[in-house]
Formats: C-alpha cells, structure tokens, sequence
C-alpha cells in the first residue's frame, strides 16, 4: 500500500492572491467609477441652459419693447397732423354776394350795360353810348321809327339804340332778356353790332 504525502499551500501565497484579488476589484471598480463620471459630464453640460437662448430671449424683448417705442410715436405723429389739419382748416363764410343794384333810368341802363359789355369783351365807353342815345331816340326806351326804309320794309327800328329785329337776333349778348324793348339788352345788342362793324360804338357819329 502506498502512502501520500500532502503539503499545504503556504499561507502566504493564499493571501498574497487575496490581496492581489482586491487590488484587481478595487482597481475595476475604480475605472468603473471613473467611467462613470465621465459618461455623467457630457449629460450634466447638456443639462446647462444655452447661452443662445438667453440671448435669443433677451433680443426678443427688445425688438417688442422698440416695436411699442416705435408704434407709439406713429400715434403721437398722427395727433400732431391731425391738430395741424384742423388748426389751418378755414372758417367757411356765410356772407353771400350781393347782386349790384342799377338805377332804372339811362344812367343806370348804360352803367348795367358797360359792366355785361366788359365781362364780354366788348368795346365802348360811356361817352360812346350816351352820344349814340341821345340823337337815335333822346333817351326813350320804347322810340320806333315808322316812316324809313327799314319800317317800309317791316322792319322798323327800335329803343333805345334804334335797333332793327334781325340785327338784335344776330347780335344779342347773352345774358340779357331776349327781348328788344329791354333797355340793357337794346345797348348791348346795338354795341356788339358797332364793335363788329365799325370797332367800337364810340366810332358811330351818325346813322348805323
């Protein structure tokens, strides 16, 4: 029968290999730790608010607040037009123009006529129409001469200025009565007549 011989481990190499061993633990749960830390940094600075939206927040508040700068003083420009538009806005006037007054006499039939003779353009003085007057029918708006050619014709010559009917038809200024008896509307016709034939009634010295 054989014998065996068993021989311990020695004690010192056991525990060298224990401390080995918790070296090893201790370095991988070291760097396990470590790794750790590392993978939470790039989180954590993720977590950190950007400094771009800070500053997109802060130009927003101040576009807004120039925006409001801005919209009110269009609305204090508007006022300021808008009280200039009525402070120069003119009074509207109520007086009305008064329609001149003539005498109803032959100064006052020659004075009407000359101003109407005016507004047209048509020459004469007051000299010219009073001479004119006076040796065709002596002032007298309703004269007719009954006995010359023109009346044997049927034609006879009227008022004041001895007008005959065709001659007031071609000759009559508007604005006046259509009418040859009218004082004013006789000189005016006789004097458009004149300006056309002899350039002005103060050229007629005698019969027209």
């Amino acid at each position: 029968m054989r014998s065996f011989t068993f021989t311990a481990p020695a004690p010192a190499k056991i525990q060298k290999m224990a401390v080995a061993g918790g070296f090893a633990a201790l370095a991988a749960t070291t760097t396990f730790g470590l790794a750790a830390t590392a993978d939470q940094q790039p989180a954590q600075a993720a977590a950190k608010p950007a400094p771009v939206a800070a500053t997109t927040s802060l130009s927003a508040v101040t576009d807004k607040a120039a925006g409001e700068r801005t919209a009110d003083s269009v609305s204090r420009s508007a006022d300021r037009v808008e009280v200039q538009q009525v402070a120069y806005k003119k009074p509207v006037s109520s007086q009305k123009t008064e329609k001149k007054v003539y005498p109803d006499n032959l100064d006052g039939w020659i004075r009407e006529s000359l101003d109407i003779m005016h507004e047209k353009g048509i020459p004469g003085t007051y000299h010219g129409l009073h001479k004119n007057i006076i040796r065709e029918s002596s002032g007298n708006p309703k004269a007719i001469n009954d006995w010359d050619i023109n009346a044997i014709n049927g034609i006879p010559s009227k008022g004041l200025l001895q007008v005959i009917p065709p001659t007031f038809e071609a000759y009559h200024v508007e604005g006046t009565p259509h009418d040859i008896w009218n004082p004013v509307s006789n000189i005016t016709a006789a004097a458009n007549y004149a300006a056309d034939k002899y350039g002005s009634i103060d050229n007629v010295n005698s019969a027209y």
